[in-house]
């Protein structure tokens, strides 16, 4: 029974294996971009936030 789960597991992370690939310069830069953007947005969000809780508290 165990085996068959590991087995079966290693298949699983071989198909996946294959299946990647390194991202190019671009793909990697519009990433780090998109992940850029999303971090400062929910800074500033949060930055609001507690400016509106020390005004109002």
């Amino acid at each position: 029974m165990v085996t068959q789960k590991l087995k079966s597991f290693f298949v699983q992370c071989k198909r996946v294996w294959t299946a990647l690939k390194k991202p190019s310069k671009k793909e990697f830069n519009q990433t780090a971009k998109v992940a850029a953007i999303g971090i400062l947005i929910l800074g500033a969000l949060g930055f609001l936030i507690s400016i509106a809780m020390k005004i109002f508290v």
